[in-house]
């Protein structure tokens, strides 16, 4: 169990390696640049646009993490196959990798590229690793809260390889391509930059591991304590 721990710990490391080359790189705002001008991102206020892939996924979202709460208690499809405590875990890992990402927009000073004054708003470019750096604008952009409502369930990932492990990849690529999605149409409203959508999806990733880090050392106490109690 601890060598699955540690394996996991790795992953998560190795998953950083992207993402820092990506904000190396330099190319949030050149990539902004290519969906934005001085008038703003034309895209950012298109009704249908925003309808499909903004307002109605955000619903379908909720309705999916409502949907497995009720199968806590009323298990359903897939969730037949799962103990109840799995299914806590499954909708606690969802719910706590949302809070988590935002929590951290709430801490965060970066603002969004529509708010930008090269975009037509009022702020300059300050990179999100320039902590406590105000750029004049209203801030609170880091990382993409509406991606998380795809990436969320990235986290439920780590419950579903233990108790359902056929359906743990299908899982892990539906939620990566339903959170891709929606950061790719925040980039092109000018809502996100492109490294907001990757560190929400390791952020959500994170929070996944964190839980069933948890509830394994939880399950793990009973049988130390009894070792303990037998080697005295």
């Amino acid at each position: 169990m601890l060598h699955s721990s540690r394996r996991r710990l790795a992953l998560t490391l190795l998953l950083l390696v992207p993402l820092l080359a990506w904000d190396a790189s330099g190319l949030d705002l050149p990539l902004a640049r290519l969906f934005g001008t001085a008038q703003g991102f034309a895209w950012s206020g298109q009704p249908a646009f925003v309808l499909l892939l903004h307002k109605l996924p955000r619903a379908l979202s909720t309705a999916a993490v409502l949907a497995l709460a009720w199968g806590v208690w009323r298990p359903w499809g897939f969730l037949r196959a799962l103990p109840a405590a799995d299914r806590c875990q499954l909708v606690l890992s969802v719910v706590l990798a949302m809070v988590a990402v935002t929590a951290l927009k709430r801490l965060s000073a970066t603002s969004c590229p529509w708010d930008l004054a090269e975009f037509g708003g009022v702020a300059r470019y300050v990179s999100h690793w320039h902590w406590g750096v105000y750029d004049q604008g209203p801030g609170h952009c880091f990382p993409a809260g509406h991606a998380s409502a795809g990436f969320g369930f990235v986290a439920g990932w780590f419950v579903l390889r233990r108790a359902v492990p056929r359906l743990a990849g299908p899982w892990l690529a539906a939620a990566l391509a339903f959170g891709c999605v929606l950061g790719l149409a925040q980039q092109v409203r000018g809502a996100h930059y492109m490294s907001h959508t990757l560190w929400s999806a390791w952020a959500c990733w994170v929070a996944g591991l964190l839980v069933e880090e948890a509830v394994q050392a939880w399950r793990r106490a009973p049988a130390m304590a009894d070792t303990k109690l037998n080697g005295t």
